[in-house]
């Protein structure tokens, strides 16, 4: 059973970083690609960002490009999103996703 659990949420000005974390409690998401998605308030939730089971495939939204960096450590069970240059655009609650399991999501805020 996949159990993803969520951190590194926070207030941050523009331009700073943060770097999410999502633990697989349940040591199930090794065979599946990780993603992220986040969701701004009164808007649906989109992807972000997206790394292959071997973590040598990776995909990003065009908004985040250059800025944001997944990666994933097999051997932790443990799935990142790197955040750089942070924008207020990028407020949202952020959620990591394997298979068909979602973590509980962490709040982003970046204040102008």
């Amino acid at each position: 059973q996949v159990q993803l659990v969520e951190s590194g949420g926070g207030l941050v000005q523009a331009g700073g970083a943060l770097r999410l974390s999502c633990v697989d409690s349940g040591r199930a998401c090794t065979s599946y690609q990780w993603n992220w998605f986040r969701q701004a308030p009164g808007k649906d939730r989109e992807p972000v960002a997206a790394i292959s089971p071997n973590a040598i495939s990776t995909n990003y939204a065009d908004s985040v490009k250059g800025r944001f960096t997944v990666a994933r450590d097999n051997a932790k069970n443990t799935g990142y999103l790197q955040m750089n240059n942070l924008q207020p655009e990028d407020t949202a609650v952020y959620y990591c996703q394997c298979h068909t399991s979602w973590g509980q999501g962490t709040q982003v805020t970046v204040s102008a």
